[in-house]
C-alpha cells in the first residue's frame, strides 16, 4: 500500500513517520507526477492558506481534486480538513472544496487556546482517543451525505466522512495512538482506490 502525505509545510513527517510504525509505504508528495498509483492521501495540518497557495504553485490543486473525484481516499487533518471544505465561514474557502461541510478557521482562538482532551470516537472503539487541538478549526454545518465520526462535549464537530474523504480538527499524528490511521487505511484497503480506477 503506498500513501502520500503531502509534504509542501506543516507536519508531513509526523504523518509519515505513524505510517510507517504501521508498516506503511510512505511517501512525502510535492510534486504532481508523484501522485501517481497512491492508494490514498493525508493533507496535514499547518497554515491552510499557505498551503492553499503552495498547492496551486506546484500545480497540485487540479490532480489531487481529481484523483479524489475519482475516489481516492484522502484524509485531511486540522488545516487539511479547511482545505477539504466546500466553505470556510471566515477565510477563502477551501482550495479543494471537496466535502459538503462549513468549516470555521482558527474556531478555539490562537496559539495559546490549543487544548488537548479525550475523544469519544466510536468507529475506533470504546476507548476514548486523545485529541490534539492547534489552533484548531471547527465543522460548522454538515450536508445529509456526511457522516459526523465525533462530537465535543457541547456538539461542536470534530471529525467526519464523506464517501472516499475522512477529515478531523485535532492532530492523531501527534499521539500514540495510530488508530484514527489504522481507520484510514482500512478505508483504503475498502476502496482499492475505486477498484483501480473502475
Amino acid at each position: 500500500m503506498r500513501i502520500g502525505v503531502l509534504a509542501i509545510q506543516g507536519d508531513f513527517v509526523e504523518h509519515i513517520a505513524m505510517l510507517s510504525q504501521l508498516g506503511v509505504n510512505a511517501l512525502a508528495i510535492r510534486l504532481p507526477s508523484q501522485l501517481a498509483e497512491l492508494d490514498g492521501l493525508i493533507i496535514p495540518g499547518g497554515e491552510s492558506t499557505t498551503m492553499s497557495r503552495l498547492m496551486e504553485d506546484y500545480n497540485l490543486t487540479s490532480p489531487i481534486k481529481e484523483l479524489v473525484c475519482q475516489g481516492l481516499p484522502i484524509l485531511g487533518t486540522c488545516a487539511g480538513l479547511v482545505l477539504l471544505a466546500k466553505k470556510v465561514t471566515n477565510s477563502v474557502n477551501g482550495s479543494l472544496g471537496i466535502m459538503d461541510i462549513e468549516v470555521e478557521r482558527n474556531a478555539f482562538g490562537r496559539q495559546a487556546d490549543s487544548f488537548e482532551t479525550d475523544l469519544p470516537i466510536p468507529i475506533l472503539g470504546d476507548h476514548p482517543f486523545h485529541g490534539v487541538f492547534i489552533r484548531a478549526p471547527l465543522i460548522r454545518e454538515v450536508e445529509s451525505a456526511v457522516e459526523i465520526l465525533c462530537q465535543l462535549s457541547n456538539g461542536a464537530i470534530v471529525a467526519a466522512k464523506q464517501n472516499n474523504c475522512l477529515a478531523c480538527s485535532f492532530h492523531p499524528e501527534l499521539t500514540d495512538d495510530s488508530r484514527f490511521h489504522e481507520y484510514f487505511l482500512n478505508l483504503t484497503k475498502e476502496g482499492a482506490f475505486a477498484k483501480r480506477n473502475h
